[in-house]
């Protein structure tokens, strides 16, 4: 498979971590859109969200669990924003299932 993620996940792109579990890896965009910008991922390779199945939703559910952690380690105490692009017409550039997490400015909505 020739995934950038998988591969970073793999240890053969280098990155820069910010958080790891079992299941979950985080690291820094390396093309920020906030002062704060990391990418979240499980280390099972996922397509997108329409492959979130009963049998993986448990890493979903893990991911969450890390952003939250992730959260109180960088001190994200005025909020942040989690993004998932879905399919091409949603943006997703990877197809690796991924979270942007963006904090330390003020956010928009709807995002310009």
């Amino acid at each position: 498979m020739d995934c950038i993620f998988c591969k970073i996940v793999a240890g053969e792109i280098p990155s820069t971590k910010i958080y790891e579990t079992e299941n979950v890896y985080a690291f820094a965009d390396i093309e920020p859109q906030a002062p704060f910008h990391a990418i979240i991922i499980p280390k099972k390779h996922i397509k997108c969200a329409d492959e979130i199945t009963a049998e993986n939703s448990g890493i979903i559910a893990e991911i969450f669990e890390a952003i939250a952690a992730i959260s109180k380690q960088e001190n994200l105490k005025d909020g942040y924003r989690i993004v998932n692009n879905c399919g091409r017409d949603g943006g997703q550039t990877v197809g690796h299932l991924h979270f942007h997490m963006l904090a330390g400015r003020s956010l928009e909505w709807p995002p310009g």
